[in-house]
């Protein structure tokens, strides 16, 4: 399977619905993008991203802690 947003091989499952064989949510570990298996992918050329586009993206920033916790 190929990630529908940069190309790369490199997708594996994030998780399944719950019940039955409903769904499954895929991730791309190359650009982070994320489907799930029944929807129809339709990305624009404006969003589709190569490997120079990649290289010059910031850091995705962390998520803070959550208050209180």
């Amino acid at each position: 399977m190929k990630c529908p947003r940069c190309d790369s091989e490199k997708v594996r499952v994030m998780t399944k619905s719950p019940v039955g064989n409903a769904w499954e949510v895929y991730v791309c570990d190359k650009c982070i993008y994320s489907w799930r298996s029944t929807e129809e992918i339709k990305i624009s050329s404006t969003f589709r991203l190569d490997d120079k586009k990649i290289a010059e993206m910031g850091e995705i920033p962390p998520v803070p802690p959550l208050k209180g916790a």
